[in-house]
């Protein structure tokens, strides 16, 4: 990608971690290291070296506007973000932000909005706008935390007793004692195999369960029509708001196409685009699970009121939503002393629902909203976040800013009990999720992702044992894919692993035709990090990127040419031969409508010869008529 994506409202393009390369698996697993810079000491192995990317034409550099790769925090002040063409203004800190950095640490990189983002827009994460009491001194969002005296860290576990909840408008507190609380109906742990749907380039998606038995088109779902021209089907307007407002959320299963709005989600006819119910929220969607549990049940996070102008009222509130019913199950709110926590993520796995803040993380069984676990107030670790489907995976972040430690932790949905866990190098400071199963993590180590992709490195883990398969290197001139990990720990677009393998899409470099751009996708090996031959090239003019699986094959995107529509492709076989899907029209007016969702950013689902793509923002329209969601249907 040439461009950066926008990112969420005042959230920073991915800054990478600081600290060497993590610990290798043995050298005889990878190709003969190259030499590097001397790192510190990681353990008795030798650290095999980076798999070597081909040689592609690098895409065209940042221009003007673009966000800068910023400079080494310093303790005093963290940098200010680099106003350029194309950038919003800084957005005021939220009631509650400290007003001077506490002097143990030095400060994080702070948000600097990408190219093409919308205007400036309240931040949706910052506390509330009325007076909080004493809690809202405490550090926000964004910023770092860490004991003011040093304590041992605590990286497994996860309390389950004394959390405090408020249900709707309705406070009930509860004590809850003992060693945990179990569940006759958990399916954690039991070997049992999960049916939870997900999709690695938007939210929800159809059920995509992985074949493991490489480069073969088994157990594939999705059907080669006989004619892949397709039609639009419906689209929905872009609701007019006087501010930016998330409209993050979308979801796809066999009976209804599902959208967040505007304070609301709706659930359309997949074929016809009918509304068939709305859920109506007291405030916008921050953030929203991209999973959907066997029974069609999801989660989103979202403000409890409609904010001010300027202004935003905390993303305090998780709920619950029925895709099938078109209801809000429950609604809860995590307490962080006396006061609501600021949730940041939210995802599901098989019966639950797990968010992190900046506190730690919580979870909940997803259809009775009853406490699975709470943050421990005194454990010197906590829980950024979640990555859910097939398994549920923790980013424990150990340590105050500059001397972080990670873990990723393979848990139990339901008792949060640790199953594995892999310790990242030291100084490492976000990870992205991309995959629980098989469980592949993205990092920027040592701040080399300079195009703030936040990816420099994929991890390739056992998430039985924990231990490290390979480490694949990815840089950012050569490689696309984008994870915006500082708080949505989940939020990884254009990656997608299965099969065995990491699906990754090249950046664009010059095509055969004049002015013309392309790329490819290519397979890895998720057990050498070795490529595997597998190459797909999107042809002149397109580009592709990773959607999903679908059994042995990857569904993928292509976007078109300036006087072409756009393509689904499913990518199969040894040769991963591409096999058209879907075509969309090349009409001027459904083109224009189609090359404003660019994959980067928007959300994309396929499924039963339809495709969707939906904003992430609803704005005030200044020019021409732009679309919250469109859809399209293949005509054979």
């Amino acid at each position: 990608m040439t461009q950066p994506p926008p990112p969420p409202p005042n959230q920073p393009p991915q800054q990478g971690g600081f600290g060497p390369p993590q610990d290798q698996p043995p050298a005889d697993a990878q190709t003969p290291a190259p030499p590097q810079s001397p790192a510190a000491p990681q353990g008795p192995a030798t650290p095999p070296a980076p798999v070597t990317p081909p040689s592609l034409q690098k895409g065209p550099q940042p221009g003007y506007g673009y966000p800068q790769q910023p400079p080494a925090p310093q303790p005093p002040q963290p940098p200010q973000p680099q106003p350029g063409y194309g950038y919003p203004q800084p957005p005021q800190p939220g009631y509650g932000f400290p007003q001077t950095p506490p002097p143990q640490a030095p400060q994080p990189p702070q948000p600097q909005p990408g190219y093409g983002y919308p205007g400036a827009q309240p931040n949706p994460y910052a506390q509330p706008t009325q007076p909080m009491g004493p809690y809202a001194q405490q550090p926000g969002y964004g910023y770092p935390g860490g004991p003011t005296v040093p304590m041992p860290a605590q990286p497994g576990g996860r309390n389950n007793t004394g959390l405090v909840i408020i249900v709707a408008a309705v406070v009930a507190i509860a004590l809850i004692v003992g060693g945990g609380i179990w569940y006759a109906k958990s399916s954690g742990g039991d070997g049992k195999k999960d049916e939870t749907a997900s999709s690695s380039a938007g939210k929800g998606g159809t059920e995509g369960k992985d074949d493991t038995t490489g480069g073969t088109s088994t157990g594939s779902e999705e059907k080669v029509p006989s004619d892949p021209a397709s039609k639009m089907l419906f689209q929905a307007g872009m609701p007019q708001t006087k501010d930016t407002v998330v409209t993050s959320g979308s979801w796809l299963t066999d009976s209804v196409y599902a959208k967040s709005g505007v304070a609301e989600i709706v659930g359309y006819n997949p074929a016809a685009g009918t509304k068939m119910w709305t859920v109506k929220l007291p405030g916008p969607v921050c953030t929203a699970s991209k999973h959907v549990t066997e029974d069609n049940k999801t989660a989103v996070v979202f403000q409890p009121k409609m904010p001010k102008k300027g202004s935003s009222e905390g993303c305090s509130q998780v709920a619950a939503i029925d895709l099938d019913k078109g209801t809000r199950l429950w609604t809860k709110t995590v307490k962080n002393g006396d006061y609501a926590a600021n949730l940041q993520n939210v995802t599901v796995s098989q019966h639950t629902v797990a968010v992190g803040s900046s506190n730690g993380g919580a979870a909940f069984d997803i259809g009775t909203g009853k406490v699975l676990w709470q943050p421990k107030p005194e454990d010197t670790c906590e829980d950024a976040g979640y990555g859910g489907g097939p398994k549920l995976v923790a980013v424990r972040k150990c340590g105050s800013y500059g001397e972080r430690q990670l873990h990723i932790q393979t848990i139990d949905p339901t008792s949060g009990k640790v199953i594995s866990d892999y310790k990242m190098t030291e100084g490492i400071e976000y990870a992205g999720i991309v995959s629980t199963d098989p469980l592949v993590v993205a990092a920027d180590v040592g701040d080399s992702a300079d195009d703030g992709s936040g990816i420099s490195d994929y991890f390739s883990i056992d998430n039985k044992t924990g231990k490290l398969l390979t480490r694949i290197s990815a840089p950012s001139d050569t490689y696309a894919g984008r994870c915006d990990s500082i708080t949505r720990v989940e939020d990884c677009r254009e990656v997608v692993a299965g099969n065995g393998r990491l699906y990754v899409p090249t950046e664009e470099h010059d095509g055969d035709g004049d002015y013309s751009k392309t790329n490819e996708i290519i397979a890895f090996d998720l057990a050498t990090g070795k490529e595997t031959g597998q190459r797909a090239e999107a042809g002149d003019g397109y580009t592709l990127s990773p959607l999903r699986m679908d059994g042995g094959n990857l569904i993928a995107y292509k976007h078109p040419p300036y006087n072409k529509g756009g393509q689904v492709v499913t990518l199969g076989g040894p040769s991963f031969k591409a096999t058209t899907l879907l075509e969309n029209p090349a009409t001027e007016s459904v083109r224009r409508a189609e090359t404003t969702m660019l994959p980067e950013y928007a959300e994309i689902l396929y499924g039963k010869g339809r495709l969707y793509m939906s904003a992430v923002y609803a704005h005030k329209t200044t020019y021409g008529k732009e679309y919250l969601l469109i859809a399209f249907g293949a005509g054979g």
